[in-house]
């Protein structure tokens, strides 16, 4: 019954992001074509076959079968449907195809230009709301055994100076310039040790796909809290609840949440002794991991020291906020790049509907402002991947037209219909293997 409860969580909340992020995409197509006098034949919110749905007027705003994506089907245009009646017929005026060359490339950009609007909605929004907090430590508090830090010499004590030549006065920009670095260039790391500056050099591929925790590396006098418990998992039966720090699981210190997860992950099935505080006050349990390894929480870790909090003006707030999507684009493509000359493994970097799902519970767990920070993400990578020159998705229909506004002519039609659907069996190869490395 638990189990079930937390698919049934995974399912509701993945059900959320992604049609939100689906509905945002499909409607600036659907907006952009109205403009142009383009008839709407369908809105779907998934791929056919259709499910179910309701005729409004001239548009069908149905539910498709495929989850993987969705569609507006134009009148006239060669698209996920697959439906080619039209073309043994002279175009009519309100048909996509009768449509100048810059009217239709507008409507094929404007789901990618919706969905990177909504990030940059959702980052201005927190920005002008929350503030960004910075926290003025970098001083290095425990340094994890056999972790890469360690491994190439960083020790427990230092004070980080630099990082790839930018002075660092904050642990947010420390972890942000490692997670970068990963991406970039090797590691260079000045730091002070016994009153003398050293130099820490630690190659980019050690640092693939490795965040800060798995670095090794926490701050002075860190903690690490729970920020979300599952109902009905092993957690919320030993009554652990959020804000409860760690202190030892099985006996062995607690520095950060990738010692929580590496801990309760090693024990599927098996007790566990897990120590916290609450307040002033010790507790502690015997807790058995799920057959996946988990216990049904979400670790953080509570950062020490000076906090620095700023707060944004409306217009501040949209700037930062622009700047967030610039970096997290950035280092997407990055990633992607690495991936092609295969310096990044693609069954590490890419994640499916199964990841979303319990990524999109977690992150709602946590609070608003976490699940609306996956969104964003979420989105731009659905804006990036949308573009990309593959058939089926908006960027080759893209192609198509460029295509056609150099050299004045159209693709043949029965190249579009085969290039069409060599890309949806590609994509629903891509979808079966996502699935399946998500589960296995």
């Amino acid at each position: 019954m638990d189990a079930l409860a937390q698919i049934l969580s995974q399912i509701f909340y993945f059900v959320i992001i992604i049609g939100v992020l689906v509905l945002i995409h499909e409607l600036g197509h659907f907006l952009a074509a109205k403009a142009f006098g383009m008839r709407v034949e369908r809105f779907s919110i998934g791929f056919p076959p259709r499910a179910f749905g309701k005729q409004i007027g001239e548009t069908d705003y149905c539910v498709s079968w495929l989850p993987i994506g969705g569609y507006v089907k134009i009148s006239g245009m060669i698209d996920e449907s697959m439906d080619t009646e039209h073309l043994d017929l002279p175009p009519e005026p309100w048909e996509f195809r009768a449509k100048p060359v810059w009217q239709r490339i507008i409507v094929i950009v404007a789901g990618v230009v919706m969905n990177i609007l909504l990030a940059i909605a959702i980052f201005w929004g927190i920005n002008l709301t929350q503030g960004m907090e910075h926290h003025r430590v970098t001083t290095i508090g425990h340094v994890a055994d056999s972790s890469v830090a360690m491994l190439y010499g960083l020790r427990t004590g230092d004070r980080i100076l630099a990082i790839n030549g930018e002075e660092m006065d904050t642990w947010e920009g420390i972890r942000e310039a490692i997670v970068y670095a990963q991406l970039t260039r090797d590691l260079r790391m000045e730091v002070r040790r016994d009153g003398e500056r050293q130099l820490v050099r630690i190659p980019k591929q050690k640092l693939q796909g490795i965040d800060i925790s798995m670095f090794g590396i926490s701050p002075e006098g860190a903690q690490t809290y729970i920020a979300g418990v599952e109902p009905g998992l092993p957690a919320s039966r030993a009554e652990m609840m959020v804000g409860d720090i760690f202190i030892t699981i099985n006996d062995m210190p607690i520095y950060t949440p990738g010692d929580v997860i590496k801990s309760v992950s090693a024990s599927p099935e098996k007790p566990i002794k897990i120590v916290w505080l609450r307040g002033e006050e010790t507790m502690s349990a015997s807790v058995t991991p799920t057959a996946n390894g988990k216990i049904g929480i979400i670790p953080v870790a509570s950062i020490p020291g000076p906090v620095e909090k700023v707060h944004y003006g409306v217009f501040e707030a949209l700037s930062v906020g622009v700047q967030g999507l610039v970096r997290v684009t950035d280092m997407f493509l990055t990633n992607i790049y690495h991936i092609i000359i295969g310096e990044a493994s693609f069954k590490q970097s890419i994640g499916g509907p199964v990841k979303i799902a319990e990524m999109a519970a977690q992150s709602a767990e946590a609070g608003i402002v976490s699940f609306l920070s996956l969104m964003a993400l979420l989105s731009i990578s659905l804006a990036i991947i949308n573009i990309f020159p593959i058939p089926a998705l908006d960027g080759g229909h893209l192609i198509f037209l460029i295509y056609e506004g150099l050299f004045r002519r159209e693709v043949p039609n029965k190249i579009k219909i085969a290039l069409q659907q060599v890309g949806m069996v590609l994509l629903l190869a891509l979808m079966v293997f996502v699935i399946y490395n998500d589960i296995f």
